[in-house]
């Protein structure tokens, strides 16, 4: 075998790699959107930017998870009983640039700190039914 061969077969195995990777990105993505309780959602923690990528809502937890990642598992993990809903407002201009179009920034506090996702205004309603329909703290009290 000369440098031609043994170069296209490298070349070949990127190649398939590299089919394999999309693909496997594809299924992951497929797989979450026909979830239920999932929805698109950007989110920004103060000291870092926005990201994009994917909350599921779960009985006790609001999960996110990384749009470019084949991990199964939620990068951010939420308890439900511990967010607490601030307000809702438009974007800012440069938000506006790194959130999906049509977008409303949702501020939510977690344990006294500060959260932002960006949702949809339909995913907001939603959110905001969930966080209101939360589970019993304690006897006879909502949280």
């Amino acid at each position: 075998m000369d440098g031609f061969g043994i170069a296209f077969i490298t070349l070949a195995a990127v190649f398939a790699l590299l089919v394999l990777m999309i693909g496997a990105f594809c299924l992951r993505r497929y797989q979450l959107r026909r979830a239920l309780g999932t929805f698109d959602a950007s989110i920004c923690l103060p000291p870092s930017g926005w990201r994009m990528g994917v909350c599921r809502y779960t009985d006790m937890h609001l999960e996110w998870l990384r749009l470019m990642s084949l991990s199964p598992r939620p990068r951010y993990r939420y308890l439900r009983s511990s967010l607490e809903l601030q307000s809702r407002r438009q974007p800012t201009e440069a938000e506006k640039a790194r959130i999906q179009p049509g977008a409303i920034v949702v501020v939510l506090t977690y344990e006294g700190q500060e959260l932002l996702l960006a949702m949809n205004f339909d995913v907001y309603a939603g959110l905001s039914s969930w966080l209101e329909a939360g589970p019993v703290i304690g006897i006879g009290t909502w949280r």
